[in-house]
């Protein structure tokens, strides 16, 4: 199976790494000094106290990769259309497209089943190309779960986790996303075939929606957003429209939402990857994270006031960085 990893960062290199160990073919789509050190000394992954080097093909030109079985896309998600004439060469008439990022997934209305069949979402596919010229039948949804840091160019430390649900859209175990989840395994990574896809990924959405925007309006931590009354407050109310929003779409909830702020809270110090991209001057995540579900929200007709406010501050926040 040839298997191209179109952003090899943090998670991207993670991936790169273990998928090596496996009998797949896999190269990686990177850029810059990262790239360079990839390329010279190969790809360092570093987990607890051992280290793993691994010699994989990596390119700023995926052109010289050819057509591939599986490509993996692991670009913070409002970076993708701007990549799509660059992912092109890598597609066949069979290649599947995997989307390892954050956020609602540029395939989302394909075989949805309802009135919203084949909708496109402005705030993450702005007219609709990567629905056109990626192709939503290409999809494969994935969670990305682990945490992991660029510690320098070509070194990847590994935090905690180890887990990627996948799932197509149709909710069908087709060969496809079978055949994925066994190179999963042979990597040493989980990535459960699920048969409700959007609901694990507004999961993990319900945390990113509320979490990211204030830590990085605050800076604080995870503990901190979830313990203060107020922040918490903000959050659950944030948390509510998004539920009530997800529900209108038939999406259903695992667990409570008093229970996922425990959750997060219980991650301790963390810093959000907005936060993360703030401090570091990286254009932020808001669109994906927090403007898709309000464009959702609009669609639905359901009011979103609590998100509407910290969308509003935190775009102006990014803005006076000149991140957004």
């Amino acid at each position: 199976m040839k298997v191209c990893i179109y952003g090899a960062g943090a998670i991207g290199g993670y991936l790169g790494v273990q998928l090596a160990r496996t009998d797949a073919e896999v190269s990686l789509v990177a850029r810059g000094a990262h790239l360079e050190a990839m390329q010279q000394n190969g790809l360092k992954l570093l987990i607890g106290d051992q280290q793993r080097v691994e010699k994989v093909r990596a390119t700023a030109n995926p052109a010289e990769l050819g057509v591939q079985d599986v490509v993996i896309i692991c670009l913070k998600a409002h970076s993708i259309t701007g990549a799509i004439d660059a992912i092109k060469p890598l597609l066949g008439s069979h290649t599947r497209i995997v989307t390892a990022v954050n956020g609602i997934p540029y395939w989302y209305f394909y075989r949805h089943g309802n009135q919203f069949e084949g909708t496109t979402l402005e705030s993450i596919d702005p007219g609709g190309r990567q629905w056109r010229e990626l192709g939503p039948e290409r999809g494969i949804g994935c969670i990305v779960y682990p945490a992991t840091e660029l510690e320098s160019p070509g070194v990847i430390r590994h935090i905690y986790g180890d887990k990627f649900p996948i799932g197509e859209p149709s909710g069908e175990s087709t060969a496809d996303v079978e055949r994925l989840s066994k190179l999963f395994e042979a990597a040493g990574l989980k990535a459960p075939v699920l048969d409700r896809i959007r609901d694990e990924i507004w999961l993990k959405l319900w945390g990113n929606v509320c979490f990211n925007p204030i830590s990085a309006l605050t800076h604080a931590t995870l503990d901190v957003i979830c313990s203060e009354p107020a922040t918490r407050a903000l959050s659950k109310a944030m948390m509510l429209e998004t539920q009530a929003i997800a529900e209108t779409f038939g999406v259903t909830f695992r667990v409570d939402v008093e229970r996922r702020i425990e959750g997060a809270r219980k991650v301790g110090a963390h810093k959000t990857s907005m936060l993360q991209d703030l401090e570091r001057g990286r254009p932020m995540e808001i669109d994906p994270l927090v403007t898709v579900v309000q464009e959702m929200g609009r669609l639905t007709g359901i009011p979103t006031p609590a998100i509407d406010a910290v969308l509003g501050l935190v775009i102006q926040r990014a803005k006076v960085a000149g991140l957004y």
